[in-house]
């Protein structure tokens, strides 16, 4: 990867005011950078025209703002990809097509961005999306972080495709497609400084590939989430709400790596609500479980079926969700009440 800034540096080599504010040097950062990095789809007009296929549109929003830019595992750029690429493979959509905005802080870097630029080209290309079009601001030092980046995405859901909450039904099981908490705990030690015995990595990755196998097989998938800030318990506290159902998952089949688990007892987390970036949950009737978890074990061998939906929520539910433990005792698995690991994505 050539991490060479291709701007002509003109006495700078950092973004200044000047660079969002219309004239000459932004256009500089337009045609030297980012036209130059995704290319001819990438319109110079104010809205991009876009060739859809027959179907159902699927479309998404997201803003990313977290800190440090780089991580283990990936960085900014990487994570706004697949980010909103992931939530429109949630809805069961084949993504297409992609907007980024930038807001950038006056100091930035422009070799900095430069690489996050790449990043984002390099995830772009890796999952098949078009980034079309764009914006760009330029804030005063102090008011921006470095980088704030949102992308927005569209994509096409197959003919006859529900997936949502609303289509959980009681007997589904639940599947997660991998291990869980790397993300969390990647940003936080990169953050904080803190060395383990081994680098833990963010899971930072696209879900295409799983979900499209999943469908392709004529799984009857009926909800898919991806599992990010909150962690598993938020997600599954979510879907139980919007559906009406209680769920049950089984403590000792929630695959956590020891490392990760060792990082959050040392750090004072529950893997349980730490969060993700490239793992996701799955529901599906009991008798396609064993197939769903056969097709996502060949993308990430630690997937794992963690238990299934049961009986319909009622006005008294207070625990739609229950964590049962090697003992068969079972708890109360709640949302978060607080903010645990803050700017993680």
């Amino acid at each position: 990867m050539d991490l060479t800034c291709p701007i002509p540096l003109q006495n700078t080599s950092h973004v200044l005011l000047a660079h969002g504010g219309g004239g000459k040097l932004m256009q500089d950062l337009i045609d030297k950078m980012f036209a130059m990095a995704f290319g001819k789809s990438c319109t110079s007009h104010d809205a991009a025209q876009l060739t859809m296929p027959t179907g159902e549109l699927a479309l998404t929003t997201d803003s990313y703002v977290v800190q440090p830019l780089f991580f283990p595992g990936g960085d900014i750029g990487k994570l706004a990809v697949y980010g909103t690429v992931n939530d429109l493979t949630m809805a069961g959509a084949r993504p297409l097509y992609l907007s980024v905005g930038f807001i950038l802080e006056e100091g930035l870097p422009l070799e900095t961005l430069w690489r996050i630029v790449i990043s984002m080209q390099q995830a772009a290309q890796a999952v098949g999306i078009q980034i079309v079009t764009g914006d760009t601001k330029v804030v005063e030092r102090g008011k921006g972080d470095g980088i704030f980046i949102n992308t927005s995405g569209v994509g096409v859901i197959g003919s006859g495709l529900k997936i949502q909450p609303k289509a959980i039904a009681p007997g589904d099981a639940i599947l997660v497609s991998g291990d869980l908490g790397r993300h969390g705990i990647a940003i936080m030690a990169q953050r904080e400084g803190l060395a383990f015995e081994t680098t833990i990595e963010s899971d930072c990755a696209p879900l295409v590939n799983p979900v499209q196998d999943l469908l392709s097989a004529g799984i009857g998938v009926h909800c898919l989430r991806d599992v990010t800030r909150g962690g598993l318990a938020a997600v599954l506290n979510e879907l139980a709400i919007a559906s009406g159902f209680n769920m049950e998952v089984i403590e000792r089949d929630i695959p956590v790596r020891e490392d990760v688990r060792g990082a959050c007892e040392i750090l004072g987390f529950d893997p349980l609500y730490v969060a993700n970036e490239g793992r996701f949950v799955a529901f599906v009737p009991p008798d396609q479980a064993d197939k769903s978890l056969e097709i996502l074990r060949s993308h990430q061998a630690n997937a794992q079926i963690i238990g299934q939906v049961t009986t319909p929520l009622s006005p008294d539910d207070i625990a739609p969700v229950t964590l049962k433990n090697a003992f068969g005792i079972a708890r109360i698995l709640d949302r978060l009440s607080g903010e645990q690991l803050p700017r993680i994505c």
